[in-house]
This record gives structure tokens, sequence and C-alpha cells, in this order.
């Protein structure tokens, strides 16, 4: 989606995967949540992959996740994992209007007091939320949904390229992403970057990894929405333009 809007717009999007997913090494945490999922008061979503995880698995144990009469809510920490949940045919009652899982548990206050959460993640999952679901009051069942990795296979092309230069902007998802990035591109050319082009952090938690890997300069899009994405690298790229000399090239 947020390729096709870039292009819309006039924008060149190359795709360069630096995360992919594997299941849990142990699945019996998970498949013991599963079995026992009517005794939940909530699911937090924190991720279209955690939606997809615990679909695939819940097929493939012949159980469903939600029930007639289930007291069972759902909750997500954004628009584009609640989408994911709708399309699998999962209600979602709750979306945080600050895409973090922090910012949720906040949002989402009393109705945790003495609740029980199942919260199915990542193996490399922000560390933040289960204290703060606790610290209102929730019973929180956290298990591994999924490994995130680092891809095996990267197109060293489009790297080189970039570190050559030839993008005007790149956009970092997820802190596993910064993560897999400098690991590719070396640490020093990640920082190095900044002066080069627009660094963009898609929402709070991946710009704060990316300032404690050096990068001072970035592009903050306030959310995980396209349209949030769009707008934040429209309103960088109109100022540079307007700051810039006349004959130089964005860069």
């Amino acid at each position: 989606m947020l390729a096709k809007e870039l292009s819309a717009r006039g924008a060149i999007p190359v795709v360069l995967p630096l995360v992919s997913f594997a299941d849990p090494e142990d699945f019996a945490p998970l498949d013991r949540a599963i079995e026992e999922i009517q005794q939940f008061d909530w699911i937090i979503l924190t991720s279209a992959q955690a939606v997809r995880a615990v679909v695939k698995r819940g097929e493939e144990l012949e159980r469903s996740l939600m029930r007639s009469g289930s007291k069972l809510r759902i909750a997500s920490v954004g628009p584009v994992t609640a989408e994911a949940a709708r399309q699998a045919g999962l209600p979602v009652e709750y979306v945080a209007e600050t895409h973090t899982g922090a910012a949720l548990a906040e949002e989402l206050g009393d109705r945790l007091q003495g609740a029980k959460v199942f919260l199915p993640r990542s193996d490399r999952a922000n560390p933040d939320l289960p204290p703060a679901l606790k610290r209102r009051g929730a019973q929180v069942t956290e298990v591994i949904a999924y490994r995130t990795l680092k891809p095996t296979d990267v197109d060293q092309r489009n790297l080189r390229q970039i570190a050559e230069g030839a993008a005007d902007a790149v956009l970092f998802f997820s802190p596993s992403a910064v993560q897999h990035f400098a690991e590719l591109f070396g640490g020093e050319q990640l920082r190095a970057l900044q002066d080069k082009l627009a660094i963009t952090a898609v929402g709070p938690v991946t710009a704060n990894v990316l300032r404690q890997a050096g990068v001072g300069r970035t592009v903050l899009a306030g959310d995980t929405t396209a349209a949030a994405v769009v707008n934040a690298l429209e309103k960088h790229f109109a100022g540079t333009v307007k700051r810039a000399p006349a004959g130089t090239k964005r860069a």
C-alpha cells in the first residue's frame, strides 16, 4: 500500500526487505494459550505478523480464536495491525491513537485492571509493553508467536546503490530493520548516511533505535500509516528544496 502511495506521488520505491520471519523454536506456550483462549479477556496485537502467526497456528490446531458469546476482546497497536486482524476475521475493539505498545497500555487504562491478557509477539519485541500492562493491573501471558531474523539473501545491488547515494530517502519500519541494516551496512556507514539522504523512522520506537545507533537527524512519521509516511517525506523535501540554493540537486 505504501509503495503504491509513493508511486502515485511520483516517487520511485525500491523494496529492500531487511527482516524475515520464522516459527517459534517451541510451539508449546503458543499452543497452550490458543487452547485456553477463552480464559483471556484481551488479546493485544502489536504487529501484522503476530496476527498472521496466531491465526495460522489456530488453524493448524483447528481451534477458533473467537467463539460465540466469548468475552474476549482485541486491541491493536495501530491501524495496519488492526486491518490485518479484521481481514483475518478478528473483530478489533480498540486501536491505539499513539502507535506504540506502551501507549496502548496507557490508553486502555482501567480496562486492564484484573484482566487476563494474551500477548503474542516476536522473540525480539520491545520489552516495554509487558510491564506497562502489568502496571495497569493486567495478568499478562506473553508468548513467542514468531521469530524475527536477518534475511539470508539481501539484494546487494540495492544496498550498494544506497551507499553510493542513489536514493533520496531510506525508510525503516521497525527496530529490527535498523539493527539488520547496521549489521549488513556497517554502523559507521549508517551514521554517515544522514548527511546524504533522509533517514526516515516509521513511528517513535524505530526513531529511538536510530538515535541509539547514532543517527541524530531523522524524518519522523508520527504513526505507521501510509499517509503519515508520505506526509512526513513531502514536508521534509519541501523544506529541503526551499532551503537549497538555486541549482542545487536534491539528494
